[in-house]
C-alpha cells in the first residue's frame, strides 16, 4: 500500500471525476500551484496509484445496449486451463471484467454486447477456447450505479 496524504486524496478525487482538468484548475480546486500539482501527479503515477488515464465511453450510444454478467462453473482447475481461460477473456473485447470467485461460483464475467444474438456469439467464442461445465447469464435490466471511482 502506498501512503498518500489529504492533498493527494483531493487530487485523486478530482482526477477520478475529470482527468481532463488543466493543472491550473486542479491546483485551484486543491489549493496548490500548477507545479506542485504536476509533481504530486507524477509521484502518484510513478508509485502506480494512478495506473493510466482513459476516456470513458457510453456503451449504449455505441450500440452495446446489453450488459451481462456471466456465471461460470468448471470442473477444471489446472493451471494450464486457467491460463487458457484468462487468455480467452483478454482476447474477447466485449468482456469488460473477469473474476475468480469464492463460493459456489468459479468465475464471474462482465460483458457488454449489442443484443442476445451478439451475446450468443460471445458465448460461442468463449467455449471455443476452453471447456466450461456450467454457464449461466444474468442480463441487466437497469443500472442503478456504475462507476470507476475508487473510494478515497
Amino acid at each position: 500500500m502506498v501512503e498518500i496524504d489529504t492533498i493527494d486524496r483531493k487530487i485523486l478525487g478530482e482526477l477520478q471525476r475529470d482527468a481532463d482538468l488543466s493543472l491550473e484548475e486542479l491546483g485551484s480546486r486543491v489549493n496548490l500551484s500548477r507545479n506542485a500539482c504536476w509533481r504530486r501527479i507524477r509521484n502518484l503515477q510513478d508509485s502506480g496509484v494512478i495506473r493510466k488515464k482513459v476516456a470513458l465511453l457510453d456503451p449504449v450510444k455505441l450500440g452495446l445496449r446489453l450488459s451481462v454478467f456471466i456465471q461460470v462453473r468448471t470442473a477444471h482447475h489446472a493451471p494450464d486451463w486457467l491460463d487458457r481461460f484468462a487468455s480467452a477473456t483478454r482476447l474477447i473485447p466485449e468482456i469488460l471484467g473477469a473474476y475468480r470467485m469464492t463460493g459456489d461460483l468459479d468465475y464471474l464475467i462482465h460483458a457488454r454486447v449489442e443484443d442476445m444474438a451478439d451475446y450468443d456469439r460471445l458465448y460461442q467464442r468463449l467455449i471455443s477456447f476452453v471447456e466450461l461445465s456450467d454457464v449461466s447469464a444474468s442480463f441487466v435490466m437497469e443500472e442503478l450505479k456504475e462507476t470507476t471511482e475508487v473510494p478515497l
